[in-house]
C-alpha cells in the first residue's frame, strides 16, 4: 500500500510497503530503493539512494519509523546530510490520501481485462442508470406485480443509499446508484478506498440502512395495522440478511475479508474459503441460483486478494476496529433477525409475508 508521498527535488518521492516488511521507494515512478521482507524485518528501515539533479549526484537518506496498529509513520528525509523534510502521519492521513499507481506493463487480453473495461464503460454511461432503473421496474412488475416492483426498488435504493452516504463521509466521489434487473443494485465511486476500515463502513452501511427502513416499516405497521408494511419490513430484512452472508462479493463477504485479512493473511484466506463453502451449501440447500453465480465471482476475488496480499493498497484494521466491525456486523444481523421474529409472532408466519406482497 502507499505509505508516503512527499516532494523531493521538484519531483514526487513515493513510499509503498506492506505489513510483511516489504518496502519500495519511487522517485518520479523510478524505483530507487527497496527492502525485502525477509532481508529487513525492522520497523525502522533506512532507505539510502542517490539522485541526479542539475548534473550533480546527491546522497539521499529516508529514515522510517513505522507502527501498523495503531498506524503511525514518522519519517526524516536527508539530502547530503541536510534535513529536508520530516513529519508524522496517522490513519486519517492514509484515509484521505490520493493513491498514485506506479506504471504497469501492458497485459495480454484477458477476461478480467475485458470485464474491467466493460465496468469502466458502464460507469461512464449516465443514461445506463436511467435505462436499468426502468428495466428493473418493468422486469419486477412483469414477473410479480407493480406494487412489489415499487417495494423492491425502494428497498434496493435505500440499501444502496447507505453505501453512498458512507462513501461521501470519507470524501469519495460517487457515481450514484445503478439498479440491475434480476441482480439488485450497485453504488459506484470514482475514487479508490485506502483503508480496510473504509471498506467495512461502506459495506455495512447498506444493510444498516436496510435495518433502519425495516424498523420504520414495522413501526408504521404497528400504528396503522396495514399488513403491507409488515410484509415490506420482513422482505427488506430478508433481503439485507442475504446481503450479509459472509460470501464475496456480498457486503458480508467484504466485511469478513477486511476483518480476517487484517488479523492475518492465512486467517483471511481460511475465513473467505469457509464463507464460500457456506455459500455453496446455502445455494444448494435453498436452490439459490443467484448465490451460486455470486460465488463464482467471489472465488476470483479471494484468489486475487491472496495472490496480492503482500502488495495490498489497504491499511489493515487495528484491534479496536476489528472488534467494532465484528460487533457492528452481528448487531445488524441481530436487528434484522429480530424484525423477522417479531412479525412472525403474529397470525402469519414472517417468511410467508413477502409472498403476500408478490400476490398483492
Amino acid at each position: 500500500m502507499q505509505l508516503l508521498r512527499i516532494e523531493c527535488l521538484g519531483r514526487e518521492l513515493r513510499l509503498e510497503g506492506s505489513m510483511a516488511g516489504w518496502q519500495a521507494l519511487y522517485w518520479d515512478n523510478q524505483l530507487v530503493s527497496q527492502h525485502n521482507a525477509s532481508a529487513d524485518p525492522s520497523s525502522k528501515p533506512v532507505h539510502q539512494f542517490t539522485l541526479q539533479a542539475d548534473q550533480t549526484t546527491l546522497q539521499c537518506q529516508l529514515s522510517i519509523d513505522l507502527t501498523w496498529q495503531p498506524f503511525a509513520l514518522q519519517y526524516q528525509l536527508h539530502i547530503d546530510n541536510d534535513l529536508i523534510s520530516q513529519s508524522t502521519l496517522n490513519e486519517k492521513d492514509i484515509e484521505t490520501q490520493e493513491v498514485r499507481q506506479r506504471p504497469k506493463t501492458p497485459n495480454k487480453l484477458s477476461i478480467i481485462g475485458l470485464g474491467s473495461l466493460a465496468l469502466k464503460l458502464f460507469k461512464s454511461a449516465k443514461i445506463i442508470k436511467v435505462l436499468f432503473a426502468a428495466g428493473s421496474l418493468a422486469a419486477y412488475a412483469w414477473l410479480f406485480s407493480f406494487q412489489f416492483a415499487i417495494a423492491l426498488i425502494l428497498c434496493l435504493v435505500f440499501h444502496e443509499y447507505g453505501h453512498i452516504r458512507a462513501m461521501k463521509y470519507f470524501g469519495l466521489k460517487t457515481k450514484g446508484i445503478y439498479l440491475i434487473p434480476f441482480v439488485g443494485g450497485l453504488a459506484l465511486s470514482d475514487d479508490k478506498i485506502n483503508t480496510r476500515w473504509q471498506d467495512v463502513v461502506i459495506s455495512i452501511m447498506g444493510p444498516f440502512f436496510g435495518l433502519i427502513l425495516s424498523c420504520v416499516c414495522l413501526v408504521v405497521y404497528w400504528i396503522t395495522d396495514i399488513e403491507l408494511f409488515a410484509g415490506l419490513a420482513v422482505f427488506n430484512a430478508l433481503l439485507n440478511l442475504f446481503n450479509l452472508l459472509p460470501v464475496l462479493p456480498l457486503d458480508g463477504g467484504h466485511i469478513l475479508k477486511s476483518i480476517a485479512f487484517s488479523v492475518n493473511s492465512i486467517v483471511g484466506l481460511v475465513a473467505c474459503v469457509l464463507g464460500a463453502a457456506l455459500g455453496i451449501f446455502a445455494s444448494y440447500y435453498f436452490g439459490l441460483a443467484l448465490l451460486g453465480f455470486l460465488l463464482a465471482i467471489g472465488s476470483m476475488e479471494i484468489i486475487f486478494e491472496w495472490k496480492h496480499r503482500h502488495l495490498s493498497q489497504l491499511l489493515p484494521l487495528n484491534r479496536y476496529a476489528q472488534i467494532v466491525s465484528a460487533l457492528w456486523y452481528f448487531i445488524t444481523i441481530g436487528g434484522l433477525s429480530a424484525i423477522i421474529w417479531m412479525v412472525g409472532q403474529g397470525d402469519n408466519h414472517a417468511l410467508a409475508l413477502p409472498l403476500k406482497i408478490l400476490a398483492s
